[in-house]
């Protein structure tokens, strides 16, 4: 066991690499916000939100690769490391000034956009922050601070930069500032705040682990500074982890609906043409809108019972039979009917195939065996399938062994 911890010990050295003054003199370096960087932000937020505009995942990796928002990040968490007042209020004070122009730049944007999206998917999947966005907060921060601190640095800054994506939910922001939509203003926010909390946090563990050099302070000073991080944290990890929760149970609900669905699209002379699956509100539901002949209280009994066999509650199901009135396209249906009855058939003719090609081969060793002379040599019959007697070949050059 000691040879196996020497080992982990020596693989995980990190004092030969690291350099704590370039560190600490980047990281001062990249926290403020003028000149040149403020014109870069507005306009990696500008393609950003293009980017989202149009749901172009590579122009929003493009804008992250861009953008200078992790300076004032990791250096509120560094000065919290290092005990440095004067750092820690320039750290704020510029990620104020960032967040701001962000916004302002966002806003702008979507205002004079001609563009308007009926599914804008990329702008809403900032509007949900889990614990997993949690996850990948804090574990960038920790590679981003490790990079920052040894001496070859690498690639690593700009992988962080698009892991944790801090830039896609600043233009959500401005997206619902601009749309005065409360939703994605409050929810896109909130997944900035966590993600650049939790990179803070992470930088300020990281700096307290490689022993950078601490300004003085007093004991109420050195107790103080974790207990801001404890706070942070508990306020930004509880809800987090309810809205992780409630994914989790929307998502599954959708898979296990839809499977349900596809199972039982044909129900005796009934037939589910459409549904919906309900899951924004407390109550979960899958409307299923029928075709056909109405159902009677039978068949949907054993059809919510069926539904429990799939994860689904029987009260969780609401039928819809007024057909007549939901505008169906006749031909959909159709073609709905005859995919599921081709598919039926398909795989009937592949399971006759399947039998054909088994049956083939027990008349095949049938016919061998009542073929095979009396006293034959056993052994052919153990012969793999798929290789010919030589010897039975017309005009093989191979003779046959005499009999014993």
């Amino acid at each position: 066991m000691s040879i196996i911890t020497r080992y982990l010990r020596h693989i995980v050295y990190l004092e030969d690499d690291i350099d704590r003054l370039t560190a600490a003199g980047g990281i001062r370096k990249n926290i403020a916000f003028r000149g040149p960087n403020v014109i870069i932000l507005a306009c990696a937020i500008i393609i950003a939100s293009v980017g989202l505009n149009v749901n172009s995942i590579p122009v929003i990796i493009g804008a992250m690769l861009i953008s200078p928002v992790m300076g004032p990040i990791l250096g509120v968490g560094f000065s919290l490391g290092t005990n440095d007042t004067g750092l820690l209020k320039s750290s704020f004070k510029n990620f104020f000034v960032m967040v701001g122009i962000s916004i302002i730049a966002a806003s702008l944007y979507f205002l004079v956009s001609p563009l308007r999206l009926s599914n804008p998917t990329e702008l809403l999947a900032r509007t949900r922050p889990t614990i997993f966005d949690v996850l990948i907060a804090l574990f960038g921060g920790i590679a981003g601070m490790l990079e920052y601190a040894r001496k070859d640095r690498g690639t690593v800054i700009s992988g962080v930069a698009i892991a944790t994506a801090l830039m896609p939910p600043l233009c959500t922001v401005g997206y619902g500032v601009a749309s005065l939509n409360v939703q994605y203003i409050t929810g896109a926010f909130y997944l900035f705040l966590i993600n650049a909390s939790f990179i803070a946090i992470s930088t300020f563990l990281v700096t307290k682990l490689l022993g950078f050099e601490s300004a003085p302070a007093d004991e109420r000073q050195r107790k103080r500074n974790p207990r801001i991080v404890a706070a942070v944290l508990l306020v930004m990890l509880v809800p987090s982890v309810i809205s992780a929760v409630v994914t989790i149970r929307e998502n599954n609900f959708t898979i296990s609906a839809e499977r349900f669905v596809q199972n039982n699209k044909i129900i005796g002379s009934s037939y589910i043409f459409d549904y919906d699956i309900n899951v924004s509100g407390r109550e979960q539901t899958l409307d299923l809108y029928l075709a056909g002949a109405a159902l009677d209280i039978t068949a949907k009994q054993a059809l919510r019972r069926n539904a429990q066999s799939y994860g689904l509650h029987s009260d969780q199901i609401i039928f819809h039979e007024e057909a007549a009135t939901q505008n169906i396209n006749q031909n959909e249906v159709i073609r709905d009917l005859n995919d599921h009855y081709l598919k039926t058939i398909q795989e009937l003719n592949q399971t006759i195939t399947e039998l054909k090609i088994e049956l083939a081969k027990y008349k095949g060793a049938a016919d061998a065996s009542a073929a095979r002379p009396e006293g034959a040599d056993d052994d052919s019959a153990a012969r793999p399938e798929g290789t010919d007697d030589v010897s039975a070949r017309p005009g093989s050059l191979a003779t046959p062994s005499p009999a014993l």
